[in-house]
């Protein structure tokens, strides 16, 4: 074998975990001891193997909880169902929960002293409210502005990050004879300096060209590679121009499709899914972070689609990923009530991605489903889960 280094995939298998029934809870005595997992590299004329091994010391913990944050209705289980964003000039953190028809917004303080509530219903155009169920909520940051970008059976709103104003209403194409396929819209990620891309029922990406100010926001180009529904999407995080990929897109056949953005979108590489459905999605430095029904994550090279790792990281569907660009930590969060933290290396002499586990947490009785950082460190992170009417929160200890 010639040419530079490359790795096989990874197949992490916390053991203990994947013994229990995934139709019984998780006990969270299940979560102590060791885990461990192997890490085979092909190297020219030489194959190389390393056992790396993370031990859990009962009573050491990462993180540690803090006092939750009350919502005014409970999250509904939806696959992403929380969205963070940190507010630097007013010391502020910004949260939407979904539910139902309607969209749970807190504003928390930094010391956790001051909040303040806001719901925002769906919409259909100008009409005052909707009963269409929104599927996504989620805060699409710009060089220029912020937005808050809701999803729904009907539509796609966009509102001014406080939620106080919607600048812009695209409504979908729903067929007057009805059919056996809902429509809706989910997926969203701001991409680049003036893009917001929005996922559908269809298959399609719409790709949005959003000002710097104001409402005259256009549709720029609809993209037309997948064939199933869009799950989730994601921009670069890092914040790197130097990448060539900028966007992957997620369906429900777990197909990948990533893209470098532009006047004109293009389409880079084509990910194969295997009919499992991938139900949240990252971009790390030219890596792309997936996650899928099966409780696996996976690790690719964006552009190539070399499959650096893969991860028995959950016993259920997994609902919710995140990164901390900064410091390279990875969120996840699955049906199995546990919330687990990874540390993401980049190996620049191979060419590879390594993933390690560092801490769970078993959110008892809870079916998470939403788990985002709170900074780019990775120093807090918050937690939702269907039913429940809160936003549990947990910082470094």
């Amino acid at each position: 074998m010639s040419g530079p280094t490359s790795l096989v995939p990874v197949l992490y298998s916390p053991q203990r975990v994947m013994k229990y029934d995934q139709a019984s809870p998780v006990p969270a005595s299940a979560m102590e001891g060791r885990l461990s997992f192997s890490i085979l590299a092909f190297a020219p004329g030489a194959l190389g193997a390393a056992t790396c091994t993370v031990d859990k010391v009962a009573g050491l913990s990462m993180y540690h909880k803090e006092k939750s944050i009350q919502i005014k209705s409970s999250a509904s289980a939806l696959h992403n169902n929380l969205s963070v964003l940190r507010i630097v000039p007013g010391s502020l953190t910004y949260f939407t929960v979904v539910h139902a028809n309607v969209v749970n917004m807190v504003s928390a303080s930094w010391d956790g002293l001051n909040f303040s509530h806001r719901q925002l219903q769906s919409k259909e155009g100008n009409i005052a409210a909707s009963s269409s169920l929104i599927m996504q909520a989620s805060w699409c940051v710009l060089p220029s502005r912020e937005l808050l970008v809701l999803t729904s059976q009907k539509g796609i709103q966009m509102y001014e990050s406080d939620g106080s104003i919607m600048v812009y209403w695209h409504a979908l194409d729903i067929p007057e004879i009805p059919t056996a396929q809902a429509v809706f819209a989910r997926g969203i990620a701001a991409v680049r300096e003036n893009y917001i891309c929005v996922g559908v029922s269809s298959g399609s990406v719409l790709v949005f060209d959003v000002p710097s100010k104001g409402s005259n926001i256009m549709l720029s180009e609809v993209l037309e590679e997948h064939r199933e529904a869009i799950t989730d999407m994601a921009s670069e995080c890092s914040g790197s121009q130097e990448g060539i990929a900028d966007l992957v897109t997620a369906d429900d056949s777990g197909i990948l499709c990533v893209w470098k953005s532009g006047e004109d979108f293009q389409l880079l590489n084509k990910i194969p899914g295997f009919d499992v459905c991938c139900s949240s999605v990252k971009l790390w430095k030219g890596t792309v972070v997936a996650g899928y029904g099966t409780g696996q994550i996976r690790l690719y090279e964006a552009v190539t689609g070399i499959l650096h790792a893969e991860v028995n990281a959950h016993a259920r569907w997994i609902y919710s990923l995140d990164i901390a660009p900064i410091s390279g930590l990875l969120l996840s969060g699955a049906e199995d009530s546990l919330v687990r933290v990874w540390h993401l290396t980049l190996i620049p002499e191979t060419n590879s991605v390594e993933i390690e586990h560092l801490y769970s947490e078993c959110v008892t009785d809870t079916q998470i489903c939403g788990a985002k950082f709170c900074d780019g460190d990775g120093y807090a992170f918050a937690v939702t889960g269907y039913d429940l009417s809160e936003i549990i929160r947990y910082t470094q200890a």
